[in-house]
């Protein structure tokens, strides 16, 4: 039997909300009357999901869902919203809540969507499961020119390795900036051949409202828009191997590879380029230079590696 927390001030709207989940189904309803009283429950007895309004007294539902998802990140919260709250409950979709329901349509949807919240609640925590038992993961994309596809791929790379226990939250966001910034050197530098001073041109005339941009104009024409990136990730407890190549011309690896330096691979290859050497224990390219190969081992340290 799961077990529902509803927060809300208004007695009569707690009411009505407790009744409507505990009424034919098989949840267990707690209530309390706003954000502080809430937290003091949780303290006391972990609920399965919190049903919140989100204007009240001592802590609304915003600051209730900023403490949640520091505190109890994997408690989902369905926020109820009167009237006139549309832009609060926009904010907070965007700092956790997992859906939404408007107080005018309790009867109706209230309990599907709790249901709905708690199927995927379960799917996911049997997903955490499945992923901590797994050791080894191997998959291979071909991704276009899309910028936009890196987030998922990057976020879906670090849920796998937190699963798989394989790092510390620090070392697993450092592998997701290093993997990013790979993937942006493959498709801007390798496919569309624009470098980071073209880059930052490109934004300066966009701000300035003059002209097209160059990577869209890029990104439409032959040869750049056939280019593809090919990604190959093979991830187990002991280490995670990222093989990032773009169809570019490539480039000359030999400074890069050779520099203890630091401030020479800026100079060579961009600040991306520190990144990935600074947050990886190897880095290395092929000869054409259109290919990096990123090595992290477990509980390795960090810190600057002149890699070959």
């Amino acid at each position: 039997m799961a077990h529902i927390l509803v927060v809300d001030d208004s007695v009569v709207d707690c009411r009505i909300a407790a009744s409507l989940l505990g009424k034919g189904t098989m949840l267990s309803v707690e209530t309390a009357e706003n954000g502080l009283a809430a937290l003091e429950l949780i303290e006391r007895s972990l609920p399965d999901l919190i049903v919140t309004d989100l204007q009240m007294p001592e802590l609304d539902g915003l600051g209730l869902i900023h403490a949640l998802r520091t505190r109890y990140p994997r408690v989902p919260v369905i926020l109820m919203t009167a009237h006139g709250s549309e832009e609060l409950a926009v904010e907070a979709l965007e700092a956790g809540a997992a859906s939404y329901v408007p107080k005018s349509q309790l009867p109706g949807k209230l309990v599907d969507t709790v249901e709905q919240v708690l199927a995927l609640s379960r799917a996911n925590c049997s997903f955490e499961q499945l992923a901590g038992s797994l050791m080894l993961a191997e998959f291979t994309l071909l991704l276009g020119n899309d910028v936009a596809l890196i987030d998922p791929l990057v976020d879906a790379v670090q849920q796998l390795i937190e699963r798989m226990h394989f790092c510390d939250t620090t070392t697993r966001i450092r592998v997701g900036v290093a993997l990013e910034e790979a993937l942006l050197n493959a498709i801007y530098r390798g496919n569309l051949e624009v470098g980071s001073d073209d880059l930052q041109e490109d934004r300066a005339r966009l701000l300035r409202g003059d002209g097209a941009s160059l990577v869209e104009d890029r990104r439409s024409q032959p040869p750049y828009r056939d280019r593809k990136t090919l990604v190959r990730i093979s991830l187990t407890p002991e280490e995670a191997r990222f093989t990032v190549r773009d169809e570019g011309p490539g480039f000359d690896v030999t400074p890069v590879a050779k520099a203890d330096d630091p401030a020479a691979v800026v100079r060579e290859g961009g600040c991306g380029l520190v990144l990935m050497r600074t947050f990886m224990d190897e880095v290395s390219y092929n000869a054409a230079g259109n290919e990096v190969t990123m090595v992290k081992r477990r509980n390795s340290g960090n810190g600057y590696h002149a890699n070959r």
